[in-house]
């Protein structure tokens, strides 16, 4: 073992007689000896040129780099595939994304296995990469952070700010006959101004927030958005506090404890962030051997109030919860409440509890609500069970959804092209419940996300009168009383496989129930004569991923 500080992993590749055939590929690349003799550090890159999440993350790894040798280590990029969720909504592509979190945690892993480093900084941006990268971590238990590429800015329409979720909105607005070409294709061109992940508390910010409450990001920094200029320095204090993690072997399973991760789920409920939190903080507990169930989600929620007002089922953005304190301006409120647990240690050395008391607010701010003057008592999200849900499925609940009740018949579709068409045609009515199924983690396969679809009931004007529920996923820009991860899945043979059209459903978000009004022998009877459907993928990693991933109640992870 070398007796360089932090160098406790790396020898085994680059020390010694024997290694010299390794070190001399290495050196054909511009490592030297003294390079060579340093701790080596993982800088784990996400970065595509297919839309803005990730698009900026090449230059901001050369400044983590930079802030790795400034501290004495040497970093070795590599890199690892995103999948946009923004880009592939709505088609056959969306399959592919919540497949590409499982590949995305196993190439780190392999990667870094495969090499030895002696610590892993991870650079993230769109949904799945943070995940990913998260319980790659946990995995490796090697010293290590994820860094946050940061959020977008928000466009300007109409003299206001929009973000991606607006046009998705606005697709159901045009087919309903109240937008024209023009406004669309102009509203198109604005909402994106450059690089950054979806402005909202969609997918990336709530997981950048969970990252930060959870210890495993430091402090503020994911909050720094995409293109300001202190991101820069953020990403070489993050190469420069991995060779502190490294020399002192602090790992990320001593971060990522079960008060930690409750400490996540709290900002969730806080914000009114993603439901797809639930999936991946699931995905990420299993990882990192801390017990956690779906219904932990909805005890957490129940105590914590919704304090920000955030889109999209609010008024702001991120770079407007940035201004106004950012994420520890959130875990202050939440610490004043007396719902953060103080004591779990972040990647910094500091507590979480001592992070949050550092809090400082921009005058007359108006993201986040005192904790005397919260937007709604309990949190952002709920979990329903049931005869249609027994397992669990999840509701994003902001704005008053808590004490929401609704019946009405079923108008079911086995895809979400076909709702999607129905959509467009005009064809649902006030008071429906739409039944979306066999787009489950097996059954799509990859649970493509429905923002397409709930987007444009909202759009059509119907989201305060249509509910809907789905064995796949929502978008962190969907809102309105949407039901999502109903498990088991329809293709797993769950009751949502037996609705049939005219059926009639109640959402009843007091009770935490989802049911259909039928008696158990019918269900049972009706599941007795169900056939599964022919799998959409026979071979590659989509048939692979539908073999081998587990319901969502489970996190939707894959498992030999």
């Amino acid at each position: 073992m070398s007796n360089v500080p932090g160098k406790t992993r790396s020898g085994a590749i680059t020390d010694g007689p024997s290694r010299a055939p390794a070190r001399s590929m290495l050196k054909a690349v511009g490592f030297d000896d003294d390079a060579l003799g340093r701790p080596i550090i993982g800088v784990a890159n996400t970065w595509i040129e297919i839309g803005p999440c990730n698009f900026h993350l090449r230059r901001l790894a050369e400044h983590v780099k930079a802030g790795v040798r400034a501290a004495g280590g040497t970093p070795m990029e590599f890199n690892t595939i995103s999948i946009s969720d923004g880009i592939t909504m709505g088609s056959e592509g969306m399959r592919a994304s919540l497949v590409s979190r499982e590949v995305i945690a196993d190439s780190i892993e392999l990667v870094a296995r495969g090499n030895m480093f002696d610590g892993l900084v991870v650079l993230v941006g769109c949904d799945k990469t943070i995940p990913g990268g998260v319980m790659a971590l946990a995995r490796l238990d090697v010293p290590g952070l994820v860094l946050y590429g940061g959020s977008i800015a928000p466009g300007q329409y109409d003299s206001h700010d929009v973000t991606i979720q607006d046009v998705f909105e606005a697709v159901g607005t045009h087919a309903a006959g109240n937008m024209t070409d023009q406004q669309l294709a102009t509203l198109e061109a604005a909402a994106c101004p450059g690089a950054g992940a979806c402005g909202g508390q969609f997918t990336a910010n709530t997981m950048s927030m969970v990252c930060e409450l959870i210890g495993i990001s430091p402090m503020g920094c994911n909050a720094v958005p995409a293109l300001d200029s202190r991101k820069e320095e953020v990403a070489q204090d993050a190469g420069k506090l991995v060779m502190e993690l490294a020399r002192s072997n602090r790992c990320p399973r001593q971060v990522m404890t079960r008060e930690a991760l409750e400490n996540g789920i709290a900002s969730v409920a806080a914000t009114g962030g993603s439901t797809n939190a639930v999936l991946h903080m699931l995905a990420i507990a299993r990882e990192a051997g801390v017990s956690l169930t779906i219904d932990d989600f909805d005890r957490v929620s129940r105590r914590t109030p919704l304090l920000a007002d955030l889109k999209p089922g609010g008024r702001f953005v991120a770079t407007d919860l940035y201004q106004a304190g950012g994420s520890r301006l959130l875990a202050g409120r939440l610490l004043e409440a007396g719902i953060l647990n103080a004591d779990p240690v972040t990647v910094t050395g500091k507590t979480i509890g001592v992070e949050a008391s550092s809090a400082t607010e921009a005058p007359g701010q108006e993201v986040v609500r005192p904790v005397s003057d919260p937007i709604t008592p309990t949190g952002g999200l709920v979990v329903l069970k049931g005869n249609l849900s027994p397992d669990g499925c999840v509701v994003k609940v902001a704005g008053g959804y808590e004490t929401r009740r609704h019946r009405g018949p079923a108008r079911v579709f086995d895809s979400e092209e076909a709702c999607f068409a129905a959509v467009e045609k005009g064809v649902l009515e006030t008071g429906d419940v739409v039944v979306i199924r066999y787009e489950g983690p097996r059954g799509g396969p990859g649970m493509r996300e429905m923002l397409a679809v709930t987007a444009a009931i909202v759009g059509a004007g119907l989201g305060d009168s249509v509910a809907l529920l789905t064995d796949g996923r929502f978008s962190g820009a969907t809102r309105g009383l949407m039901a999502g991860h109903v498990s088991p899945e329809a293709a797993e043979g769950g009751p949502i496989a037996a609705i049939r059209d005219g059926d009639v459903v109640v959402f009843d978000l007091q009770a935490r129930e989802l049911r259909v009004e039928l008696d158990d022998v019918e269900i049972a009877s009706r599941l007795r004569e169900w056939q599964a459907p022919a799998p959409r993928y026979t071979s590659g990693v989509m048939a692979k991923y539908s073999r081998l991933v587990t319901s969502a109640s489970e996190g939707a992870v894959t498992v030999a």
